[in-house]
């Protein structure tokens, strides 16, 4: 039986795993802070295994770096003792809903969806707090001390003395937002699928920021686009430069090379059929040239109508088609001929024969959509002002129309006021689809003066979770599609598993009275099931069910991917119904076993009745 971790995975050491693949020589052993030997990796050789020549230190290089990168690196990797916990009650439709809503710090969801969502969400929309110089409300906001700052960014020397005087505050600012958002970023990377794509609404306070962190992280090879967006329908008058600032962007890059935008519709309307050709629908398009003379010669000749004999003068940048292939289309009928000699002959392009039915996605975002639109839809929900400039829904849908097909997961980790979750229903009331969304948001309490407050909200997940509600039912009132309105609730919280589960080897005679169980008293088994999903990589939107079996709850998840008991001293006529279910998985807790001959004999059950079942404890 295996032991599970119930921790977040550790991507420190997924990564020397995969370079212990590749450079099995540059792998070595280091004692952690509690003095235990654990793998490690040798980076003077790992940086020769990667070069051809003789590398004898660091070289400069272009690399985008300041003060807290490396701490962001391993606050990314790092693993967490944290788990979900279910919120049924704040839910909508939870047996049968795919949507998924989790209230928490948005670092520590991450890395707990990193195994049950890896590779599998094609679409990341965010909206992250733009950076004002004020201080970040996320618990890992890495304000430091002024003169260790100063000290860390190299603008003092040993003795404290300042290099140069008055920017401590603006590289202080992008610094801790740098880190902010970087560790964020590198992890919700490894969910996005292969062909996926990520968009980040920014303004010019971090756009150039942004774009640094994108490459180092995506790759600058996977740009897409840097989209404009006006999003001011009117001019700032209260401007103290004279230029009104009416644009914010959104950051687009892909997974991979295989990311790519849908694309804009052409405008099939030019297509008819006017001399009911054969081989249907068609357009008049130009059959002039790009090449001079000196460069094309093949391409310039005089083209003679073999009905009418009407010669027409060769254009300054030739013909499209050499003579050969030229002669080719006339034959087939696919050269309109003008009447004189003046005009210029075109050419039939038929709608069957389009390699596509798209052509490119401008980089300048419909200008009929501006943040104020936001504002409106949000004020139809609530009659009071319970969050500002929030993105209007035309806005997301537009993007989520480009980057996602029908059936595609989308997640949000800044999710505010729940836009993106409103953008998807509208999106698969209007096209009969079915994405899915994963929102997370940090429940940052409303200011008790706001009218978001005084209304009865008391955090951003109360408005989040609201908004869906209210426009999930405006939706099917208007439109009447059925599509999936509801949404699980889920929340961060500590861990299922008293400390002593975690550092057994910490446990002294005072606390034995803990061994009675490993788990905390106010814990229950559904608890426990979600915090052994996620480790199992079992995703939050997938069928539960509770059964009472001789009086024992067990746990089904769709159907017998896992099974799990965590009730005391199960007895064997259970477990053998369970067995009989053949389970993929299979979880008890240690308490679930009387004695060690009932842990042997339970293993034996399974290799007879179900030997491919992965049998787990607590």
């Amino acid at each position: 039986m295996n032991k599970l971790t119930m921790k977040s995975v550790d991507l420190t050491q997924v990564n020397i795993d995969k370079l212990a693949e590749l450079f099995p020589n540059v792998i070595t052993e280091a004692r952690d802070e509690q003095g235990k030997i654990k793998r490690a990796v040798d980076f003077d050789l790992l940086r020769q295994e990667l070069s051809d020549y003789l590398v004898e230190g660091e070289r400069e290089r272009y690399q985008l770096t300041w003060p807290g990168k490396k701490e962001s690196i391993i606050n990314a990797n790092t693993p967490i003792d944290k788990t979900l916990r279910p919120l049924p009650k704040d839910s909508v439709d939870w047996e049968n809903t795919q949507n998924i809503y989790i209230e928490g710090d948005n670092l520590e969801v991450l890395k707990l969806l990193q195994e049950s969502y890896l590779n599998k969400v094609k679409c990341i929309y965010i909206d992250p707090p733009y950076n004002t110089g004020k201080d970040f409300i996320y618990k890992d906001n890495f304000k430091e001390p002024l003169d260790e700052y100063l000290e860390n960014s190299g603008q003092v020397d040993d003795e404290g003395v300042r290099f140069f005087q008055n920017t401590e505050s603006n590289g202080r600012f992008h610094s801790d937002w740098l880190t902010f958002i970087y560790s964020r970023l590198k992890i919700a990377r490894n969910l996005l699928t292969e062909d996926g794509i990520i968009l980040i609404s920014i303004d010019d306070n971090e756009a150039k920021n942004m774009r640094e962190v994108l490459d180092d992280i995506f790759g600058n090879e996977n740009f897409i686009c840097q989209f404009i967006w006006k999003s001011r329908q009117m001019v700032d008058n209260r401007t103290k430069t004279g230029a009104s600032i009416d644009h914010e962007y959104i950051i687009c890059y892909g997974r991979s090379n295989l990311s790519t935008l849908r694309g804009s519709l052409k405008d099939l309307d030019k297509f008819s059929n006017p001399d009911n050709d054969p081989r249907g629908p068609w357009r008049s398009a130009d059959l002039t040239g790009l090449a001079t003379i000196d460069k094309r010669p093949n391409l310039h000749y005089d083209l003679i109508d073999p009905k009418t004999g009407i010669s027409y003068s060769c254009p300054p940048k030739g013909w499209r088609y050499d003579r050969e292939t030229m002669t080719k289309k006339i034959n087939e009928g696919r050269i309109l001929f003008p009447s004189s000699p003046e005009g210029r002959p075109r050419h039939k392009l038929f709608l069957n024969e389009m390699s596509s039915q798209y052509t490119g996605f401008s980089s300048l975002i419909s200008t009929d959509i501006y943040t104020v639109h936001g504002t409106r839809e949000l004020s139809e929900l609530f009659p009071e002002s319970v969050f500002d400039f929030p993105k209007p829904t035309d806005l997301v849908m537009t993007l989520l129309e480009q980057t996602t097909n029908t059936e595609d997961l989308i997640l949000d980790f800044f999710s505010g006021s729940a836009t993106t979750a409103h953008s998807v229903m509208k999106l698969n009331s209007e096209d009969g689809g079915n994405r899915k969304y994963i929102l997370i948001q940090l429940p940052e309490k409303t200011d008790e003066t706001s009218a978001a407050y005084k209304s009865g909200f008391k955090n951003i997940c109360e408005i989040g979770k609201e908004r869906i509600r209210r426009a999930a039912n405006k939706i099917k009132e208007e439109t009447g599609a059925d599509i999936d309105y509801g949404f699980r609730v889920y929340r961060v919280d500590s861990s299922n598993m008293k400390d002593v589960y975690y550092t057994p080897d910490k446990l002294g005679q005072l606390n034995l009275d803990d061994m009675a169980s490993n788990i905390k008293e106010d814990r229950t088994g559904e608890d426990l099931l979600i915090q052994v999903m996620l480790e199992c990589g079992l995703e939050l939107s997938l069928p539960m069910e509770s059964k009472k079996i001789e009086g024992k709850t067990v746990h089904y998840v769709a159907g017998n991917s896992l099974i799990a008991c965590f009730d005391d001293e199960v007895p064997e006529s259970v477990i053998k119904k369970i067995a009989e279910d053949q389970p993929l998985r299979v979880v008890f807790r240690d308490s679930s076993f009387r004695d060690d001959s009932a842990r042997i004999n339970v293993e034996e059950l399974f290799k007879l009745l179900s030997p491919s079942t992965e049998i787990q404890v607590l």
